[in-house]
């Protein structure tokens, strides 16, 4: 089946800023694909480009199936997208946003009607299509914000930042029904979010972005063999009695052969203890889990699970970060040395380092630094200066009783 996102070396310069470095991504129907990175980072850029709201400087894209930059309005058309900051005019109901909207895109009023409850039905806000948007909570505008990109019955959802500033239930609520989409509907989401766990939670692959760069993409256990560490982590559980010595089953697991640590990580709960096992580096885990077994059954013990955990994204984002910075100093270290005495190289490298207690290289590799890869990036679209053609649509007009910021899903603003 044919991605529904396709981008080779997409490339986005900003004067001497690279917001977008070489991207190639692709993103398949039926899936729900993250974004993730810090602000900053390029995710922003990206979803302006594939919505030919901005043009790449090279590179190309494929938006179902059409090139954004040529064919921007048919794109805009055939995918919904819901931005960091969605506007609703507050003098109106959601059903007469949604109505707006629905007439922006030359949809025909009784389809659109017809649609419009549909799609009402599936962000859970029927019982207030008829109120008005500015009674309407944070979660709630959001929640209209996807049924106003669904209203035009797209294949593809782009949603950038869409949980932030709302409360948890709020956050649970839309995680749900976009799972509910891709499972009840086939779409396929494309989600920014610089929110680890949520982004864990909903996503079956993720791209890491960081200084314009993806630079890791695949399913979370992918990613955790790329840049995750090599020891295991396995957690034990055993079913507690009075007689149960939980500080001499821990002193047996730490002395199985291929242990690293041995950790205690409940008291009795639920009549069951649990210990996190470290496996060491190098130790065949299958091993290590008969070992775990064989004195168990020896020590008379119950096994009420052994299993092993889940990776951490945070863990992995942070050693991949690490690791793309710490590539980047290199890279740039052996660019500076071409053409350089050798003698001088080594000389000036040397005395960098001693200089500096080797403090240069320490931070490279900390994933607590990783956070400070790029600093904030100007905002593409006000930053991108050539000339545009007019789309031709009808434009939004101030009024004394309306913010000028609308619904924004009309093709002149945004899809």
């Amino acid at each position: 089946m044919e991605p529904l996102v396709r981008t080779r070396n997409l490339t986005k310069r900003y004067d001497d800023l690279v917001a977008v470095d070489g991207l190639d991504l692709e993103v398949r129907p039926g899936e729900i694909f993250g974004l993730l990175g810090q602000n900053g980072a390029g995710k922003t850029t990206t979803i302006l480009m594939l919505l030919g709201l901005t043009e790449p400087t090279s590179g190309e894209a494929r938006v179902v199936g059409l090139d954004p930059a040529r064919n921007p309005l048919e794109v805009k058309r055939r995918v919904g997208y819901l931005p960091d900051s969605v506007g609703f005019y507050g003098d109106l109901t959601g059903r007469e946003n949604l109505r707006y909207t629905a007439r922006l895109n030359g949809i025909d009023r009784a389809e659109a009607d017809a649609r419009i409850v549909e799609v009402l039905g599936q962000v859970d806000l029927t019982n207030r299509a008829d109120t008005r948007t500015d009674t309407y909570s944070r979660g709630m505008l959001q929640r209209l914000g996807i049924a106003d990109a669904l209203v035009k019955d797209p294949a593809l959802l782009i949603l950038d930042e869409p949980t932030t500033a709302i409360d948890p239930i709020g956050v649970v609520e839309i995680l749900d029904l976009l799972r509910r989409l891709v499972r009840e509907h086939g779409l396929a989401v494309l989600l920014s979010s610089h929110l680890l766990g949520q982004v864990q939670s909903v996503c079956d692959r993720i791209g890491i972005f960081a200084a314009g760069q993806l630079i890791g993409r695949g399913s979370l256990d992918q990613l955790a063999r790329q840049f995750g560490e090599e020891a295991a982590e396995l957690t034990v559980g055993v079913e507690a009695d009075r007689a149960t010595d939980p500080s001499a089953v821990e002193a047996r697991l730490q002395a199985i052969d291929g242990v690293a640590r041995a950790t205690r990580v409940s008291t009795v709960q639920d009549n069951e203890w649990t210990w996190h096992i470290r496996v060491r580096a190098g130790a065949p885990e299958p091993a290590v889990r008969g070992a775990i077994l064989r004195m168990l059954a020896d020590s008379s013990l119950r096994l009420a699970d052994l299993s092993r955990q889940p990776p951490s994204l945070e863990d992995i984002y942070r050693r991949a970060v690490a690791r793309a910075r710490l590539d980047g100093a290199q890279a740039a270290r052996s660019a500076a040395d071409v053409g350089k005495p050798a003698g001088a190289t080594a000389t000036s490298r040397r005395g960098a380092t001693d200089s500096r207690g080797g403090r240069e290289h320490a931070d490279v590799g900390d994933p607590r630094r990783a956070g400070d890869a790029t600093g904030p990036s100007p905002r593409p679209a006000s930053a991108d200066t050539r000339p545009r053609k007019s789309t031709g649509m009808p434009s939004r007009v101030k009024s004394r009783h309306r913010p000028q910021r609308g619904p924004g899903a009309g093709p002149e603003t945004r899809p």
